[in-house]
């Protein structure tokens, strides 16, 4: 990413010799270009990228540029808090937006609150935290998972298989389904977990069980390439949505586009955000998608980054200051009208109202959404207050 340079003020004596520098608002971005899920992590890239472009081309924030410092972590945990720890220690940036698994926001965390750094993230996840150091803004389970389970056990049946990648979010997401099904009247049939890099041979045994099994739904936890895979190699094995779909959290509509939309037709995702949705905000931010990166479609993951940005922007404007205290406390009093709608950030955990979607994948690549709550969801990280009776049943 190209960066600004320095705002320079004219001197006061009418030489034009610089009287003082201004320099920009200095953030880290730490998302993983190559590795297994660099396909979902770009698309945090290219939704961060736009929407500091967005913020510079309107004159920055106090007329100063946002300027960022990238790095590639290859999608390694370790990789992750060495760079996290680099742009603390010697690049001397205390905001960084990244990380998209839990393991590699976990890796980071230490890093951050030590240094009592500010890490936004934008990636939904399976909750259970929470950080001082930490804004949270995607989805947390009362947010998607609960809907989706709610949805499943009312229109497509009861019984249902759980496949994922071998790793905190997967598990941890595959826990509360489980819960939540068999407390409701549900079964699941199995849950089986494959590596994240997982290929052809170790998908097509989880396909076969599957088969064997013959459950309403699969809940699928699976991500980045093992996930592409799996859909493909779904309708290659003969595999009916219609009958038999895979419901998700994560497969959205770069993926889909990758896999081919009409081998992802029927299938089901529950997203806060999707490309297709109809108001003032999200036209404006697939305008401007469209005009920097093509007909490369939007999605919930680049949607959420792009978001964020403009959420700190916000927040940096009331306060003039890159102090985590006073940017988290301006985060919370401006809510911001987002593309999935409006967005605030809860000042009891740092983590957002967010408005949850189902939606059903069309032959084109977008989605459906089949239902939408009327209203933002308080997030609730550790599902203290978990009840059928709060969401759409019907």
């Amino acid at each position: 990413m190209q960066t600004s340079e320095p705002h320079m003020q004219p001197g006061g004596d009418g030489t034009g010799l610089p009287l003082r520098v201004e320099p920009g608002w200095r953030i880290g971005i730490l998302y993983s270009r190559s590795g297994a899920t660099s396909v979902t992590e770009s698309e945090h890239f290219f939704g961060t990228t736009l929407a500091i472009e967005e913020i510079n081309a309107r004159g920055g924030v106090l007329d100063r540029p946002l300027v960022p410092t990238v790095y590639d972590p290859r999608g390694d945990s370790d990789e992750y808090q060495r760079l996290a720890s680099r742009l603390l220690m010697t690049d001397e940036i205390n905001v960084i937006f990244g990380c998209s698994r839990s393991s590699s926001r976990k890796a980071v965390l230490p890093v951050i609150e030590r240094h009592n750094a500010l890490l936004w993230y934008c990636s939904f996840y399976e909750g259970f935290e929470y950080s001082p150091n930490v804004i949270y803004t995607g989805a947390v389970p009362n947010q998607n998972s609960v809907q989706l389970a709610a949805y499943l056990l009312r229109h497509r049946g009861t019984r249902l298989f759980l496949v994922g990648n071998d790793y905190i979010y997967p598990r941890e997401s595959n826990r509360i389904m489980r819960e939540v099904v068999e407390d409701h009247g549900g079964e699941i049939l199995d849950e089986v977990y494959v590596p994240l890099e997982a290929g052809r041979a170790q998908l097509m045994d989880v396909l076969e069980d599957i088969e064997v099994a013959q459950p309403d739904v699969i809940f699928s936890t699976l991500v980045g390439d093992s996930a592409r895979e799996f859909y493909a190699l779904y309708r290659e094995r003969g595999l009916d949505p219609a009958r038999m779909p895979i419901a998700s959290l994560s497969m959205a509509e770069q993926e889909i586009h990758m896999v081919g939309p009409t081998l992802c037709e029927g299938h089901i995702t529950a997203a806060t955000y999707f490309g297709s949705l109809a108001n003032e905000s999200n036209r404006h931010f697939t305008h401007l998608w469209r005009k920097r990166f093509g007909e490369r479609p939007t999605s919930t993951w680049s949607e959420m980054a792009y978001t964020q940005v403009h959420l700190f922007a916000r927040a940096l404007e009331r306060t003039g200051s890159l102090e985590r205290h006073r940017l988290v406390e301006a985060a919370h009093a401006f809510p911001f009208d987002s593309p999935e709608g409006r967005v605030t950030v809860d000042a009891d955990n740092n983590h957002c109202a967010l408005t949850p979607r189902i939606g059903i994948c069309r032959g084109d690549g977008q989605f459906d959404v089949i239902w939408e709550s009327p209203e933002p969801i308080k997030p609730d990280p550790y599902l203290s207050t978990l009840g059928f009776s709060n969401f759409w049943l019907r």
